[in-house]
């Protein structure tokens, strides 16, 4: 029974449209792999299309890479949209954004941040590097807007310290070998950051 499953949902797979094909291919690869070292012959091969499907689609490898790096840049913003939409204070929010984190260092699929991989392999102008620009570019702001809702005295330097260690929770999942503790530390550090740039005069409850 298990295995009629497995080959129905491969044949879905299959029937699927070529660009979500190439899609998640290009996301499994390149997340695993890395996104020079894998070859177009391998993205085809793992979506089962044609190096003409690819081309036809995307016109080239780097507008894959710009394609598969801006939809995950759309899934991170829907997840943080809803990490913030599930908290009332600021402050709150903050915290759960390295919750976040720290549940991801806890698991074994987490490879770091896709952005901050394609960065380092890109060269100038490349796809990799315009899109992971947009999404620190992104990210900072979101740090920097709850920053000023929390009540930080420099909201926009706040903002870029916690966008900081954001950036080096993502590095620990690659070179850590206790990714347990570097999440600890994590949250740790965020707290503390909370506690010395938030006035204490603004009556924000301390987060547990």
């Amino acid at each position: 029974m298990a295995v009629k499953t497995k080959e129905v949902g491969a044949t879905a797979s299959r029937r699927a449209p070529a660009r979500e094909r190439l899609l998640a291919a290009a996301d499994k690869l390149f997340y695993a792999e890395g996104v020079h070292v894998v070859g177009v012959d391998r993205i085809v091969e793992e979506a089962g299309v044609t190096k003409a499907s690819l081309y036809n689609t995307f016109g080239s490898k780097d507008e894959l890479v710009r394609a598969y790096l801006e939809n995950h840049l759309r899934r991170r913003q829907k997840r943080v949209a809803s990490i913030l939409a599930a908290h009332t204070s600021p402050r709150e929010q903050i915290v759960a954004m390295f919750a976040e984190v720290e549940h991801l260092l806890d698991g074994s699929e987490f490879r770091g941040c896709r952005f901050i991989s394609a960065a380092a392999e890109a060269r100038p102008g490349d796809a990799g590097e315009a899109v992971a620009a947009a999404y620190r570019a992104w990210l900072w702001s979101v740090f920097t807007d709850l920053a000023r809702a929390a009540g930080a005295k420099d909201p926009k330097l706040f903002g870029r310290q916690l966008f900081l260690l954001y950036d080096g929770g993502a590095v620990a999942a690659r070179m850590d070998d206790d990714r347990r503790a570097a999440a600890k530390a994590v949250r740790a550090a965020a707290v503390a950051l909370l506690d010395a740039a938030i006035p204490a005069t603004t009556g924000k409850r301390r987060a547990p």
